[in-house]
């Protein structure tokens, strides 16, 4: 059974509107679909933040609009980086039989051998895009680099995992390697490299698979 979470209608979009949603406590949001006309609603932040934990990140919620219910999955939202708040957050509704595609987040696990021996761990995929049906949706896919050694990569074709998903990636695609130290200190001493994160590392557009 899903999760509910109630939500409003909202029929105002100006910006001002917005403001007064956030200053009680709740989050505009966007519900949209294959079958589900775009509609503009709002949330309690409680109780979207109370959902996630339930449910998780993927989850499939029951989203109550006015009475009326969709099952539908988070697949975006915006975030105020000072206050460190959900300001939207963007709702698809989905069929529980019908795969989608969405974006998990790849972590990895273990201490590496090559890091032991003095390399580096470089991680060059975040996020995954997989192909599945709404309630198989992993929180997210972790893959154990504890014998990855110095000079050696490993690829999407090395992820072992159990779930009836689809990894929407080549095979040969790297997603972490070790690094010698002389390399990493090449890279140190070059232009500053960028934080290994992805410009928006929750929320990836996420849509039904062609009928």
């Amino acid at each position: 059974m899903s999760t509910v979470l109630q939500a409003k209608e909202r029929k105002e979009l100006r910006s001002s509107e917005l403001r007064r949603i956030r200053e009680t406590g709740n989050i505009p949001a966007v519900i949209y679909g294959r079958k589900v006309e775009s509609k503009p609603v709002s949330v309690s932040s409680a109780d979207l933040t109370k959902t996630i934990r339930n449910v998780g990140r993927n989850g499939v919620i029951s989203l109550d609009i006015d009475g009326s219910k969709h099952d539908v999955v988070l697949t975006d939202y915006q975030e105020d980086f000072i206050k460190k708040e959900i300001i939207h957050v963007d709702f698809l509704a989905v069929d529980k039989s019908s795969k989608i595609n969405v974006t998990v987040r790849l972590v990895l696990t273990g201490d590496a051998a090559g890091v032991k021996d003095g390399g580096v761990l470089q991680q060059a995929v975040h996020e995954l895009s997989i192909t599945s049906t709404p309630s198989e949706i992993p929180q997210q896919i972790e893959v154990d680099v504890s014998n990855l050694q110095v000079g050696e990569t490993m690829k999407v074709s090395d992820i072992l995992y159990q779930g009836s998903f689809t990894i929407n990636h080549e095979e040969d695609e790297v997603i972490a390697s070790i690094l010698p130290p002389r390399q990493e200190e090449e890279i140190n001493a070059g232009e500053q490299q960028e934080g290994g994160h992805p410009d928006n590392e929750e929320g990836r557009e996420t849509e039904p698979v062609g009928e």
